[in-house]
């Protein structure tokens, strides 16, 4: 017999017995009932009153059961002040029962109990706030952290929903969408100036554990972070205006047959140290202004004419080594901001460009769907090991240092295109295998895309 029919089995053996047992315990109050009918009815037959005989047995017979019945129906309402009778048949039967499931019951709910407590007492020890919710949303249960965070009361907010006193359009939404994907920010209701992080974490029946987080030193330090970036960048043009003004001076004449003759060589060098510098200076501010809180004015952006500028500037910088063929839908427009739109397309061309050898092709693609609109840039390149892919977008990561450094490559290009496709709501897809090229692909959303009437005409550039 297999594992599975074994408890089977005996499941099945011991209904049987429970069964054969409840027969039997009817069949003897059965037998005790003919039995007392009999007596009765002797007993009136003595005083030539036979019904009248049978009719008071009866009667006492139900009275010891409405007497049990009693005794049940105050035990129910409180075991704890309430004993059941002791007494044989039936009835001594269903209490020894009742008893023993309330025993049973008791040491379960003791365990339960020790489980809720142990709960309770682990996440009141949490830094960040806990909120257990109900069905409906309504709050069943906080910690200290929570208290402290939403300012919510006990026991006066028990049983209230958490919309209701946390009013934020994006928790709302964040609450109806019903997904949970990610955290959503709102401010404190009791402190405006505290920022908190929440998520909603599904879990048994329709229960929800709301996480509160204080993020306010972390936007702080970010802020401090952006600002630092921003001024050093600022601060650092001057002296590299300086150095630049010097070096125009003294390049001509480093290309005469003079004293300086000996310096061409260091000066071209500062030269492009300082071009580099530039660049990075340029890409830093760029990073900086991407990652502000400031809204910048969002228009219908000729996306075909961006990207036809980022590949003519692929085109100088490959200087015909590469054929660069590109098919853009020029009725495609997106909404946003010139200036973001224009760092993705020229950062991932350009990159491409970078890092394909010579004689290698690049593909850039603009095209829509009914999900949105993709920009695509594929390339015959050196291709990514798998394990950097996830890095790809960190300030200031390079694969291959010496070659990034050596192709002109700042390290932020990456980091900017992954910001300015959140500002616009995208999101990038990263294919490659070392030695077999890659393939950036970034998405954006159906309701950023404007299509005008024009149709797809392809265009291709040989370099």
């Amino acid at each position: 017999m297999s594992s599975s029919a074994k408890p089977a089995a005996q499941l099945s053996s011991k209904r049987r017995r429970r069964i054969r047992a409840a027969s039997n315990a009817l069949r003897q109050e059965v037998g005790k009932i003919v039995l007392l009918s009999l007596l009765g009815a002797l007993f009136g037959w003595w005083f030539d009153q036979v019904a009248i005989g049978v009719a008071v047995v009866l009667a006492g017979y139900l009275t010891v059961h409405l007497r049990h019945l009693y005794a049940l129906r105050m035990w129910l309402e409180s075991p704890k002040h309430y004993e059941l009778p002791e007494t044989g048949g039936v009835w001594g039967e269903v209490f020894v029962k009742l008893v023993d499931i309330e025993r049973r019951n008791r040491k379960r709910k003791k365990r339960l109990g020790a489980i809720v407590a142990e709960f309770q007492a682990s996440t009141a020890a949490l830094p960040d706030g806990a909120v257990v919710l109900a069905e409906q949303g309504e709050i069943a249960w906080f910690n200290k952290a929570a208290q402290a965070l939403l300012g919510l009361r006990v026991p006066q907010d028990y049983g209230i929903r958490i919309s209701n006193l946390i009013r934020h359009p994006a928790f709302a939404d964040y609450l109806d969408d019903g997904r949970y994907d990610g955290e959503v920010e709102v401010p404190s209701p009791i402190n405006r100036s505290i920022a908190l992080s929440l998520q909603v974490i599904p879990y048994g029946i329709n229960q929800r554990l709301l996480i509160v987080r204080d993020v306010s030193e972390m936007r702080r330090l970010e802020v401090a972070r952006r600002d630092f970036v921003s001024n050093a960048s600022h601060e650092l043009r001057t002296p590299l205006t300086v150095l630049r003004g010097y070096l125009d001076v003294i390049e001509p004449e480093t290309q005469q047959r003079g004293a300086l003759a000996l310096w061409r060589m260091p000066v071209a060098e500062m030269r492009a140290q300082s071009n580099r510098m530039e660049a990075l200076i340029a890409d830093m501010l760029k990073l900086a202004k991407l990652e502000s809180e400031v809204e910048i004015r969002q228009d219908v952006i000729d996306a075909p004419r961006l990207l036809a500028q980022a590949v003519d500037e692929a085109g100088l910088l490959s200087k015909g080594q590469h054929k660069i063929d590109a098919a853009i839908d020029t009725g495609l427009f997106l909404f946003g901001r010139d200036v973001e739109l224009q760092s993705i397309f020229s950062n991932l061309v350009s990159n491409a460009v970078r890092y394909t050898p010579e004689h290698g092709q690049i593909t850039v693609r603009w095209s829509a769907d009914e999900e949105g609109a993709h920009f695509s840039v594929t390339d015959t390149g050196i291709g990514i090991p798998e394990a950097d892919i996830p890095r790809l977008t960190e300030r200031f990561y390079r694969i291959d240092v010496g070659r990034s450094r050596a192709s002109g490559g700042t390290g932020l290009g990456m980091s900017i295109v992954k910001h300015a496709l959140e500002r616009h709501e995208g999101r990038l897809d990263i294919a490659s295998r070392p030695g077999a090229g890659s393939t950036f692909t970034c998405h954006f959303p159906d309701h950023r895309v404007h299509r005008v009437e024009h149709s797809p005409v392809p265009k291709a550039l040989a370099g």
